[in-house]
Order: C-alpha cells, then structure tokens, then sequence
C-alpha cells in the first residue's frame, strides 16, 4: 500500500494512528519530534505524512513548509486542535493538502489521507512546463519569469501545476478547491480568487489585463497557454 510518516508527539495519538495505517497494509514511519521527523522524512520517501502542529525542537508550520519545499508531491495531512480560519489558511500557503481537527474521527483520517495520495499520484506532471515567458521546473519546484526567478509559496505552485494540468477548460472555484485544496470544508470561494491574483501579478505581463490565467465570470477561470495574437 505504501509508506506513511507520523510526527505526533502524544504517544497515544501516534499509536492510535499508526494501528490505523497499519490496519490497512501501509507500512509506518513515526517520530514525536520536529527535526527528527524531518530527518526521517528526507532519508525516505513515504506516500504521505500526517503531521502534528505542535512538536518538540520543530513547529508543525516550519516542517509542513520544509518538506513541501523539498518534496512538493508529498501529501502532508495535518492533524490538529486548530479551528480558527486564519490557521487553516496559513496551512494552505505553507503547502499543506488536507486538515483534520482533534478530536477526529480514524475513518475520516484514513478517508483525507488516502483521498490526497490519490490526487498526488494522478497529477504528477513531466520534468518541465512553460507558457509565455515563463517556465517551470516541476522537479525543482523553480519558476523563472524572463529568465528571472519568481518565487511562489508551495500552494500557489500547487495552483500552478494544476492549471497547467488543465489548460483551456473551464475551472470553477469549487473544483479548484476540491481538487488543489483538498478540502472538503472551506472558509469561502475568495480564497481562490485571492491566488489567482497573486499568480496574475507574478506571471501575467500586465496583470490588470490576463492572457494566461483568465476569469470565466459567473463560472470560475480558465488557463490559456498560448493565447491567440
């Protein structure tokens, strides 16, 4: 099945979800510390992480965005106390694909972890991508605009990777939510029009007027690769 890494630091909750796992054939990896966890994590390649927030040496944060930064395929599934909307969005921009809120339900875990495995096998691009001026570098996770190198945060990439995925269909906010968020519950369809106009200003010649990355309105968007002159 697989290969799951559990940084959790209460030993009850690790063993809880490691029995989980293991119950359905996925080999485990575990660690109750932050930098320990990232040391596992970078000396192996597991099919996803479920990730506490709060850890030993290492904020859940810090890992969440190390390892996205280094292995942005990797589903990292956060497992936490926090129900706070801020929080939630601040896991999106550090990359993380799913959440699941302490107190949970192990069935509903199993179910967003192995839903986010599935979407990272299937979206798994080639080595490289460009459109415009633009290229990317899928396996190093770099974006160059003009031969200069535009920094993205491990989400927007996400959306990046996604539109590429996907060009010249109609996208509408929802899937956009479903399928590069993951979420099942989320704070409100803004979010995503809050991406696209960070991706606009770092990609688009002239943000105010999109070639590439273009609103279908009333529907949602739409990427255009090679826009018609």
């Amino acid at each position: 099945m697989g290969t799951i890494l559990v940084i959790e630091d209460d030993a009850r909750i690790q063993k809880a979800v490691q029995r989980l796992f293991a119950s359905e054939g996925y080999e485990i990896k575990s660690s109750n510390d932050g930098r320990q966890g990232l040391e596992i994590f970078r000396g192996s390649t597991p099919d996803a992480v479920v990730l506490d927030l709060m850890l030993p040496s290492m904020s859940g944060r810090e890992l969440c965005k190390s390892m996205k930064q280094s292995s942005p395929d990797t589903p990292v599934v956060v497992l936490s106390a926090i129900s706070e909307v801020a929080d939630k969005v601040l896991l999106l921009e550090l990359g993380a694909d799913d959440y699941v809120t302490k107190p949970f339900s192990p069935r509903e875990l199993l179910a967003r972890v192995q839903a986010a495995i599935r979407r990272s096998r299937r979206s798994r691009p080639g080595p490289a991508a460009h459109f415009g001026d633009v290229q990317v570098d899928f396996a190093k996770m770099e974006v160059t605009k003009g031969g200069k190198k535009i920094a993205l945060t491990a989400h927007e990439f996400k959306l990046l990777r996604f539109f590429l995925e996907n060009a010249e269909r109609v996208i509408s906010r929802e899937e956009l939510l479903n399928e590069v968020w993951g979420y099942n519950f989320y704070p409100s369809t803004r979010t995503v029009d809050n991406q696209m106009l960070k991706l606009r200003q770092k990609l688009e010649i002239d943000p105010a007027n999109p070639v590439h990355f273009c609103t279908v309105h009333g529907v949602g968007y739409r990427f255009v690769q090679s826009p018609q002159a």
